[in-house]
């Protein structure tokens, strides 16, 4: 029955999905808070750009976003992000556009979070000589953090079903894989089934496991 699978690499392209999926996540968890504290920012400027920011980006279809990558940045532009060979260049160019599409979905979470934190807590740290930077870093932020670990679960099992976006962009990952085995085979159903629960596979476990941390580090208050 599936004998039509020899031939193709199946693990390999999961693990290009694997590792879209980290390196986004990454990237995505490091610039949203950055952007979360620029919407709480109590400079204008910084909080007019991280607004507009998660507004406009949040509203573009993460499609054009990659397609943006690889058009307007690589062939129109020449960046490369360092790498040399097209297989790397098409890698990170689909990272960039998952990072600053799924960066806007991170900071709206963690604003959420941060707006659960007491102003209290807040107008002390700042009555004993507490910057804004330190406040956020020291008080609000690990509060935040913690208070939303299940909407963040939620955002990253949604960027491991984003990925397959990268294969508009021919990146082998699991949707271009499967994307060329139902033109190369006879077996559309069964191929959909595999590709399915190999997704299942990544994204169930990690909803669980996440979950299970959102309980033992909620905020007791």
């Amino acid at each position: 029955m599936f004998d039509f699978l020899e031939g193709y690499d199946l693990l390999g392209a999961f693990w290009v999905t694997v590792q879209l999926t980290v390196y986004s996540a990454i990237g995505s968890l490091a610039w949203g808070t950055l952007l979360a504290a620029m919407r709480v920012s109590p400079v204008p400027l910084m909080r007019g750009f991280g607004t507009a920011y998660v507004n406009i980006v949040r509203n573009i279809p993460l499609t054009v976003i990659i397609v943006f990558t690889s058009l307007g940045l690589f062939q129109t532009l020449s960046i490369s992000l360092g790498a040399k060979d097209f297989t790397t260049i098409n890698f990170r160019l689909a990272v960039l556009g998952l990072i600053t599409y799924t960066s806007a979905f991170v900071c709206e979470a963690l604003r959420s979070g941060i707006n659960t934190v007491p102003a209290g807590q807040v107008e002390a740290a700042r009555a004993i000589g507490l910057s804004f930077p330190q406040v956020l870093r020291l008080i609000v932020l690990p509060q935040a953090f913690r208070s939303v670990v299940g909407p963040l679960a939620n955002v990253l099992i949604a960027l491991t079903k984003n990925t397959t976006v990268a294969a508009t962009i021919g990146v082998a990952e699991a949707a271009l894989l499967m994307r060329e085995m139902i033109e190369n085979e006879a077996q559309l159903i069964l191929i959909s089934v595999i590709f399915a629960f190999g997704f299942i596979c990544l994204t169930l476990p990690t909803g669980l496991l996440l979950g299970w941390v959102s309980k033992k580090v909620a905020v007791r208050r």
